[in-house]
């Protein structure tokens, strides 16, 4: 009777899922009671269409399979299934097979898929009883029937699975897995579901489990095993299930919930690709990106929750499946980032799919209960249940106590024989321990998912060695703490079983109690219950919470119509999801040493190390054209709800410690990293000691969390929202990503591990400060490209205080660490670094240090960027509102207290600093509502080149600023480490470098110095001396153990400076040629005190002109200060209005500029520019009064077609200045104050460049030809390969001269003359890329000098110089340098004042110095004897000489004077120069065979012309005003000068370094009166002549000379070489015969009456103002007075002669040097002397002396009066 009943259950499932089965034979046998099928072949379509998995099985066989059924015994004991060895084969499934079959149901969405799988479920259900025995059982029958199914025990022994793809072949094997039903102390046992409880319980045991991943050759076959991924793993799952009622057919509630004791998981360098590609495989799968599954939303969880859901109900043998991925989920941590990042709104997952499964695996009751139910009921076939079932609510959770995942590197061993196999030996390197790990899912229907899971803790472990380091072999005998790098969370010991609270393994859990289990299924409760607190509590390490729920609105009827299709905008509104994501990271501490990062870098770079090609490829976003507008109630649907995903990452205290490299192989790693392949022989580095003390870098952080939300529907939403006109905020806001991270707590100091292992406490560097960053995204931005103002990308960014605080030690400290990371020393160790160094930093509590060292700490305030994007525009806006720098001057240890000296300020009102007064004037405090210190806003367009838009915008402004330049920044700067006793010195340095390497240093310095050198780099040596770029004198002198360096001489290498500034100017000019600028910056006060000024504690600290106000009222000894105001500057762009420098962006400006250059020209003034010294107490005096500017620049920009490809531009900048007038006043106070402040300056660079710790400006030395005079011969390493001008000879030789065999036919070599300046005229900027012209225009200036009168004590003397009407003009080309200068007229008075009252009075003789206006009479008549005037006299002057000739060519009229300084490159003027084209070729190289071009570089010429001029010369004066400029330092005892071993230069004249020199002048006298004390005795004029007086009638000076020297020749070979080659005239020749030759013309010397002379009318003698003289002109009153004017032209002087009209010529002709290079491999030149200086000079006219009595009267009281003033105070200037 049974049998009929039992026997078609068991039938229908054998027969199902196993072919060529005769039911009549397995009817027999079962009636027996025992079956044994053997070598069963498995139904595989059948198995892939139900369990509806993606893959396909290529094979599936069953051993043995016994069926034990106890018929006598079916109330009691189970009926037992045992399958013996059962063995599948899987692959993925191909994309040919994508049919509706294979792929699930492709078009339809979740529900609908579950219910064609439910449907289908019933039609199976009926057709077996259709088939079964008519009769219907009898209820006592059916509830045996429910026992007997509830109690079957399965037994599978030696499970083998296997899936293959590509190359991989993953292999799990189970040993024996059982299921059983137990009772409630999950004993084994036969139970029924009784009513009160209605409780079913089951375990699942598995023992060894073994999973393996190996790797197969094209042919299939392993050739060796990798180690298992995990091993023997044994562990038990509990299923609990609750039905509703004893008729119920699906439970109410599942929980199904696994736990590992132990997992041990061990992965090597060549499974890790693999594993990941599994990984991705899951993640594929589970967005369904690999199959078609079409859009819809799938539920984000992360990979293990979902595979534990999955894998669980699926059945046992995929169970270590499981663990599998989980413990690789946290052994590549990137995957969860991945999954949280990914969008879900692609492809159906396989939530659908594992409901789909929940009715069909659940229980074998279910079934079976169906059958026999509707078997009672026939009528009710078709309908059993008239309501739509509900869904149960299922929780599966995964335990693990303690889990490990060992990463290894392989390697292979030969064996000695042939034939044996190759060998793969594993060495563990990576060790990750998790303790108490949970993961625990809970889901009912479609409507809610939650997924939670944590850890209790965790840390990761250094083993072994790695890449030939061996630092944590056994033998080092290395601690654990020193091993463990990271760590986080608490142990099981401290913690508890938390992690397993409330599951079916707690004994407190209400399953275990008898109690029905309360799940919580709201939203809103489960966030309140479940807290990141809470999570944090339970766990401790790692918290992660994943909700997703589903609410429908629109109230009734079942959940599978309301969940239609959402791919229809109109159903969005009635169904309300979402998703959040909760991620909490408990504290960790993380220690980043050379250990750790390479054995994590190398880690990374195996997971790289793979060609596999993804799964799935992103794809390209098309906007449909053709996309309805939303109605309108689609859109207030919108409005009313719009689903989105949320994340939340929250990371608790880290600390982060980042260690100085104890060896760095970085070089070998980040290439294969970064995508470049190549592998590097790993090196056996020497035996590895731990560095101790190790510094290092520790940075923590008190919280950081992050929020991350995303449209879940972005594909509908986007392309509803932007066809919309006017969409409404809120719906632009939920088309963005957003992304909300904040920063708290973050702060770094210096500490070091000591050789305990322990760390000392950190000293601060950066104190602890906040900051937040908040970025939008818009999804799918090609739907925008049409509206330009909706922005693509936008960040803010604040940051509300941040403070940088270092002594100069912990500066040295850091860059150390930092290079120890950035230079690659090899596999060798580093070295230790300098004890004094951390002695300094790292004091011993209680120590105090004999000299504390100032510290620097600087800060700003209110930082706040915005960046924004549009299709257009890029734009950024920002303020900073404060900068602050102040150093700290400890307190000695004797009581004195910390000083704090401000050094920089902003804002500072620095409106009225210009002029001195504001120090007596009071002071508003800066205000808490001060403007920021710098507001800006830039905008950019998206392409730069495309002339549709506008070019860019730049608005600024900042705001005043202070600054101090104190002495105690130069201490700082200068600190280095004490030095310890010598005898640890010596040692050092036998194996370690002195802290302060330049960074130059290279590969070759540290092998040098270290222990062994290596293989590998021994053959490198060559090469790597070849590319070492050239070093610097600082390099060579500051490295302990110097190497020979081969400098190659190869010019390619150096682009040149020139090359480089090209360049440079041509990226400019694009981002300059279409700018909109608008740039304000108020002034800059700058301070620079003699000595330090500490803020006095009475003031707001920090304020810079406070302290120095408090200082200048209070202090008797406050310090001599240097203050330079810098200008307040505006920049304003053509045609552009203002605007307010913030701007809310992107913006529109009213002007925009679309062609190039329109920009220009910018207008540029300044104002306010002034500098002045406040020379201790309540003593302040002007240098500079303040002075304005205002100027245009205009650029202008042609393209050049160059012969190569890229065109280059070229420019022309010209720049008009107009000037204010300038007025400078000076004293000796001043001066020496100045002398002092630059004296110490001085010294502090020179420190600096001898000490190398700035690294040298600039790479490529300027190249210097030939030793520098007086400096030592430069050794090979310091001199830089010459430069590209200089070093190709080949552009000096036009032609290979023919026929050279010279004949000297000299013509006059000055018949085509002309000056340097004219020959460049007609160069114009056609060479070159840039050429600048400049013009500044200034009034008037004004020097006033102060000195004492030595004689009468309180008398002050000032000296006035006034030049008037100054134009100058500058040219820069390519090629040459040319610059102008023009002056109206120049004047020097000089005024005298007694005791500082009363006005300034005119001094002796009228007060005149130098006068170029008639203001000492012009009208001097000679008196000469008739028997000498002979009509010849003047012979001479007839023919004026050459220089004034040309002169007068190039020089128009002018005022006093016109200079003209020329400097052009020789290379390019010689030919311009010299008289015949053919001589350019001539060249010497042929006789000195050397390579370095001697002709200088550049030749230099001055012209210079003036009016005629007078000068009134009294020597006590002039030493008086000398005495200014005399400044003395404080005495200090003076170091002995080094000798430098080479004999100076007795040449410093020669014809190559002295220019060209034209001089041209009228007429010039000058005067020497006689003291002006006993001039007047009784009111009656003297008619004693006392003026010496000079005249001369012109000055002329031209760089050739009409009748040449002839030279006394020392080395007659070059001498002679080049008058054959005939250079010896061409200017800028290697050996050039250059003359001089000046004619002083007309001469007369004689004796005049000064009451005569001087002037008329003392005018303004009321005072040193000039302007006064000015206001005194009156034209009408002098046209009246025209008669007195007359008269006073009529007056003459007389003037007695000594010497008449006699000419004088000079020629000089300078030593001749020639340079010649030492050997041709050496860059090293030699000078050679060819001739020495000749000097000749030629009275050309006769000399008539006349002399009188009284003349030589007047001439001895002449010298008595200028000479024996000057003995007087000499004495006293040498003291």
């Amino acid at each position: 009777m049974l049998e009929s009943y039992v026997t078609p259950i068991l039938m229908s499932y054998v027969n199902r899922y196993i072919k060529n089965l005769k039911p009549s034979d397995l009817q027999l046998s079962l009636w027996g009671g025992d079956v044994v099928l053997s070598k069963l072949e498995l139904k595989l379509d059948v198995l892939e269409q139900e369990l509806k998995l993606p893959f396909t099985f290529l094979s599936g066989h069953i051993h043995e399979l016994r069926i034990h059924v106890p018929w006598t015994k079916l109330g009691s004991e189970p009926v037992v299934i045992t399958i013996n060895t059962m063995e599948c084969i899987l692959k993925l499934k191909d994309d040919t097979q994508d049919d509706h079959e294979s792929c699930g149901s492709s078009s339809t969405n979740r529900s609908t898929t579950t219910e064609s799988i439910k449907s289908l479920a019933k039609t199976r259900r009926i057709q077996q009883v259709t088939s079964a025995d008519p009769d219907l059982p009898p209820g006592y029958v059916q509830s045996l029937i429910r026992r007997v199914v509830n109690n079957v025990n399965i037994v599978v022994n030696n499970l083998i699975l296997k899936y293959v793809e590509d190359d991989i072949v993953l292999s799990v094997n189970i040993t024996s897995a059982e299921c059983y039903t137990v009772d409630e102390f999950w004993d084994r046992a036969f139970m029924d579901i009784l009513a009160p409880e209605l409780v079913l319980r089951k375990v699942i045991n598995f023992s060894d489990c073994t999973v393996c991943l190996d790797k197969r050759n094209a042919s299939g076959k392993i050739e060796f095993y990798q180690d298992p991924l995990l091993y023997k793993c044994s562990f038990c799952t509990r299923l609990h299930f609750t039905y509703d009622n004893l008729n119920s057919k699906i439970p109410s509630i599942i929980k199904i919930q696994a736990l590992v004791e132990s997992l041990k998981l061990s992965i090597t360098d060549q499974q890790l690709p693999m594993l990941i590609r599994i990984i991705q495989l899951g993640i594929a799968l589970y967005y369904g990106e690999i199959c078609s599954y079409k859009d819809t939303e799938v539920e984000e969880t992360s990979s293990t929750a979902k595979d534990t859901s999955i894998i669980q109900m699926a059945g046992a043998e995929s169970e270590t499946g499981i663990q599998g991925q989980h413990a690789a989920q946290y052994q590549n941590a990137d995957t969860q980032q991945q999954l949280q990042q990914q969008d879900g709104d692609d492809g159906q997952g396989w939530v659908s799919w594992a409901w789909s499964l929940v009715p069909a695996l659940v229980s074998y009751s279910e079934e079976g209960d169906e059958t026999y139910e509707i078997d009672e009921n026939g009528m009710k076939i078709n309908c059993p249940r008239s309501s739509a079932p509900k869904d149960p609510v299922v929780s599966v959770g995964f335990y693990c106590t303690k889990a490990t995942v060992t990463f290894k590197l392989t390697e292979m061993q030969m064996e000695s024989s042939y034939y044996s196999p190759q060998k793969v030996k594993s060495k563990e390197v990576l060790c990750w321990e998790q303790e108490g790990t949970t993961v625990e899912v809970l889901m009912m229907g479609e409507l809610f998912f939650d997924c939670q899971m944590g850890f209790v803790g965790c840390k990761a472990l250094c083993l072994k060695g790695i890449m030939g380091v061996k630092d944590f072999e056994e033998t080092t005998n290395r601690s654990e703490t020193e091993a463990c790098f990271f760590s986080c969370g608490e142990s099981l010991n401290s913690k508890g079983l938390t992690y397993l609270t409330n599951s079916l393994f707690d004994y407190r859990s209400p399953e275990n109690n008898g109690v029905r289990a309360e799940f919580i299924l709201d939203a809103a409760q489960h966030k309140e219950t479940y807290t990141e607190i809470a999570g944090v509590q339970r766990f401790g390490a790692f918290y992660m919470d994943y909700l997703y729920t589903m609410e429908c609105s629109s109230g009734k009827g079942s959940v599978q119509q309301q969940d239609v299709s959402l791919n229809k905008n109109e159903d969005l509104g009635s169904v309300h999801e979402m998703s959040t994501k909760r991620l909490v990271v408990g504290p960790m501490e993380v220690r980043l040493d050379s250990s750790s990062v390479h054995r994590v870098l190398k880690m990374v770079a195996c997971g790289l190390d793979h060609e596999y090609e993804p799964y799935s490829k992103p794809i390209s976003e098309t906007v449909d054209e053709s996309r309805t507008l939303p109605s309108q109630e689609e859109v207030a649907a919108l409005e009313e709800y719009i689903p989105t995903r949320l994340t939340c990452i929250t990371v608790l205290k880290t600390t982060i410690t980042i260690t100085l490299a104890e060896f760095n192989l970085l070089d070998n790693l980040l290439p294969i990293i970064l995508g470049q392949k190549n592998s590097t022989p790993v090196l056996n580095a020497p035996h590895f000691h731990p560095l101790r003390p190790l510094p290092a870098l520790r940075i923590q952080v008190d919280k950081v969390s992050l929020e991350h939300s995303v449209p879940m529907y972005a594909g509908q939403l986007v392309p509803a929202v932007s066809s919309l006109n006017q969409p409404s905020d809120n719906l632009l806001h939920n088309c963005y990503a957003h992304c909300y991270v904040k920063i708290f707590g973050f702060q770094a100091g210096l500490t070091s591990l000591d050789s305990g292992g322990s760390f000392c406490p950190p000293a601060p560097v950066i104190p602890p400060f906040s900051t937040a960053f908040y970025g939008k995204l818009l999804r799918l931005p090609s739907y925008w490209v049409k509206r330009p103002f909706v922005p693509t990308t936008e960040c803010i960014f604040e940051l509300p205080s941040l403070t940088l605080q270092a002594t100069r030690a912990q500066t040295l400290l850091l860059q150390t660490i930092l290079q120890s990371w950035t230079h690659n020393t090899g596999a060798s160790v580093s070295l230790p670094v300098d004890e004094a160094l951390l002695k300094d930093i790292f004091r011993p509590l209680g120590v105090k240090s004999q000299n504390p060292l100032p510290t620097l700490e600087g800060s700003i305030q209110n930082v706040e960027l915005k960046y924004c994007s549009t299709s257009l525009v890029k734009c950024v806006s920002g303020t900073m509102g404060s900068i602050k720098a102040c150093a700290k001057a400890p307190g000695r240890s004797d009581g004195m207290k910390e000083k704090l000296i401000p050094l920089i300020q902003g804002p500072s009102d620095t409106r009225e600093l210009h002029k001195s007064k504001w120090l007596n004037e009071s002071r508003k405090p800066v205000s808490l509502f001060a403007p920021d210190l710098i507001t800006f806003t830039i905008q950019i367009p998206q392409q730069m080149d495309s002339y549709h838009n506008s070019g860019a915008v730049l608005l600024a402004s900042l705001q005043g600023i202070a600054v101090n330049v104190d002495p105690i920044f130069y201490t700082w700067l200068l600190q280095q480490p004490q030095k310890g006793n010598v005898k640890q010195r010596q040692q050092q340095t036998s194996g370690a470098i002195q802290l302060v390497i330049p960074t130059t240093r290279k590969k070759e310095d540290e092998l040098s110095v270290g222990s062994t050198p290596l293989a590998m780099q021994q053959s490198n040596q060559a090469s790597e001396y070849a590319s070492s770029p050239v070093k610097t004198k600082t390099a060579t002198e500051s490295r302990l153990l110097s190497v020979p360096i081969k400098v190659m001489q190869s010019s390619e290498e150096w682009s040149s400076p020139e090359e480089r500034m090209k360049e440079y100017i041509g990226l400019v000019w694009d981002a300059v040629k279409r700018l909109t600028l608008q740039l304000e910056v108020q002034s800059c006060c700058v301070f620079f005190p003699n000595e330090s000024l500490a803020s006095p504690s009475t003031i707001v600290a920090g304020d810079i002109p406070g302290t120095v106000r408090n200082w200048y009222h209070t202090e008797a000894s406050m310090p001599g200060t240097l203050v330079i105001c810098l200008p307040q500057i505006k920049v304003i762009s053509a045609g552009h209005k203002y605007m307010e420098p913030l701007q809310e962006i992107p913006f529109v400006i009213s002007r925009p500029i679309l062609e190039e250059g329109d920009a220009f020209p910018w207008t540029i003034s300044l104002s306010q520019f002034s500098v002045y010294t406040l020379l201790g107490q309540l003593r302040a005096c002007n240098l500079i009064e303040p002075l304005g500017c205002t100027s245009t620049l205009a650029i202008t920009s042609h393209k050049l077609q160059t012969p190569g490809p890229e065109t280059r531009h070229s420019f022309v900048v010209c720049l008009h200045v107009d000037l204010e007038s300038l007025e400078m006043k000076c004293s000796n106070p001043q001066v020496q104050l100045l002398y002092e402040l630059a004296h110490s300056m001085n010294n502090a660079w020179d420190k600096i460049q001898k000490k190398g710790i700035l690294r040298q400006s600039t790479t490529h030395p300027e190249s210097v030809l030939g030793p520098m005079p007086g400096s030592p011969v430069r050794s090979s390493v310091s001199t830089a390969p010459p430069d590209a001008s200089t070093c190709s000879p080949s552009a000096d030789i036009g032609t290979t001269t023919e026929g050279d065999s010279v004949q000297m036919v000299d013509e006059n070599p000055f018949s085509d003359s002309s000056t340097l300046e004219q020959k460049t005229n007609n160069i114009g900027g056609t060479t070159g890329c840039i050429s600048l012209w400049m013009q500044w225009m200034l009034p008037k200036v004004t020097v006033k000098l102060f000195a004492q009168e030595p004689g009468s004590k309180g008398t002050e003397i000032c000296v006035v110089g006034e030049l008037e009407d100054l134009s100058a003009s500058v040219d820069i080309q390519d090629v040459y340098t040319k610059v102008k200068c023009k002056v109206g007229s120049f004047n020097i008075d000089h005024y005298k004042n007694s005791l500082g009252e009363g006005p300034w009075s005119l001094g002796h003789f009228g007060g005149v110095v130098l006068s170029c206006t008639d203001k000492l009479n012009r009208r001097t008549l000679l008196v000469r004897p008739l028997s000498k005037q002979d009509p010849f006299s003047h012979f001479s002057g007839f023919f004026p000489p050459m220089a004034a000739k040309l002169l007068e060519g190039s020089h128009q009229q002018h005022g006093f004077l016109s200079l003209t300084y020329t400097k052009a490159v020789t290379r390019n003027v010689r030919h311009k120069l010299t008289s015949r084209p053919e001589r350019v070729s001539r060249s010497l190289h042929r006789v000195t065979e050397g390579v370095v071009d001697s002709s200088p570089q550049y030749l230099h010429e001055i012209l210079l012309s003036a009016q005629p001029f007078d000068v009134v010369l009294s020597f006590p004066l002039i030493h008086n005003v000398a005495k200014i400029f005399q400044a003395k330092l404080p005495k200090k005892p003076k170091a002995k000068r080094k000798s430098t071993g080479q004999p100076m230069r007795a040449y410093g004249l020669t014809s190559r370094e002295l220019p060209l020199i034209y001089i041209n002048t009228s007429v010039v006298r000058v005067f020497f009166p006689k003291g002006e004390d006993e001039q007047h005795e009784g009111g009656a004029p003297q008619m004693k002549e006392d003026t010496l007086v000079l005249k001369i009638g012109s000055v002329c000076m031209a760089p050739q000379a009409d009748n040449p020297l002839g030279r006394t020749v020392l080395r007659k070979d070059i001498y002679q070489r080049a008058l054959n080659l005939g250079i010896l005239r061409d200017p800028g020749s290697e050996v050039e015969d250059r003359q001089y030759q000046i004619d002083l013309q007309s001469i007369t010397i004689g004796t005049a009456l000064w009451d005569q002379l001087k002037p008329e009318k003392e005018v303004g003698k009321g005072g040193l103002c000039t302007e006064s003289e000015r206001n005194y002109q009156n034209p009408a009153l002098e046209w009246n007075m025209a008669s007195s004017i007359r008269r006073h032209q009529e007056r003459r002087a007389i003037l007695t002669p000594v010497l008449t009209d006699f000419s004088v010529r000079v020629t000089a002709a300078p030593a001749i040097l020639f340079t010649k290079q030492i050997s041709p491999e050496n860059a090293q030149t030699e000078e050679i002397v060819v001739c020495g200086h000749s000097l000749e000079v030629n009275v050309t006219t006769n000399l008539d002396l006349f002399l009188s009595v009284a003349q030589v009267q007047l001439l001895q009281e002449l010298v008595q009066a200028n000479m024996l003033g000057l003995e007087l105070a000499d004495p006293t200037a040498e003291e």
